[in-house]
């Protein structure tokens, strides 16, 4: 009982099941928590229905409400850290990370580095079926970011990571600020910060095909202002 992968989910009946029973049939024993916050779609009843086939791989914490993703993942990381958990990863529930690249990420960060980072902008990344007004926000968020911190992460708000469970132990998971794509940036910023080692694996990064996507404008805003505030004050 080592690898820990979170999933955060609001909505997602269409996706929950097949991606929980892909990851419980990669090999190396993975487990799943998946952290939902009152999906009135009935995400977490589907999740409860696959514990009963998957007793002790697949868990399930549920919150009231829209809390944020950022929250999520430390609600998930507290939880990891409690239980045990050597190398803790944060996933998408919607197969826009493909399950099958958590062993490589595992591999990367067992081998030679702190934390591993599922990049879509490394040599070798890919985005598939994204508008061009998507791809454009998002990696001109990663030059953006990387202009202001020096960070030397090609994708920033690169949301498919797998962390050493010392990372988030140095990390100050209850003084974390941002709970959107900021908040991808502020946890990569502060383990590089700490002296830790970060790897990027490219990836092929795919649109969602069922469900519907969390993007707003509050959330590129804050990454947009978040970026000069962790400059500044971490």
């Amino acid at each position: 009982m080592d690898k820990l992968v979170i999933i955060p989910t609001y909505n997602e009946k269409e996706n929950i099941e097949q991606i929980l029973r892909k990851v419980m049939s990669l090999e190396g024993g993975f487990h799943v928590l998946v952290v939902d916050d009152g999906s009135p779609d009935g995400t977490a009843a589907i999740v409860k229905s696959l514990q009963q086939e998957f007793p002790g791989s697949i868990h399930i914490a549920e919150r009231s409400g829209k809390q944020g993703l950022g929250t999520a993942y430390i609600f998930g990381f507290k939880w990891a850290l409690k239980e045990g958990y050597e190398y803790i990863f944060e996933m998408d529930a919607d197969f826009s990370h493909n399950p099958d690249d958590l062993i490589r990420l595992y591999e990367a960060c067992a081998a030679s580095s702190d934390v591993s980072i599922g990049s879509r902008y490394t040599s070798g990344g890919k985005i598939k079926n994204w508008p061009f007004d998507r791809i454009f926000i998002s990696y001109g968020a990663s030059v953006y970011t990387r202009a202001i911190t020096w960070m030397p992460v090609k994708d920033c708000t690169a949301g498919f990571v797998c962390y050493k469970r010392k990372v988030l132990e140095a990390i100050p998971l209850d003084k974390v600020q941002f709970i959107g794509y900021a908040f991808q940036i502020e946890m990569k910023y502060r383990a590089w910060k700490l002296g830790f080692k970060l790897k990027e694996v490219p990836i092929t990064f795919v649109d969602r095909k069922e469900g519907v996507s969390k993007m707003s404008k509050g959330i590129v805003k804050e990454a947009i202002f978040g970026v000069w505030k962790m400059r500044r004050f971490l």
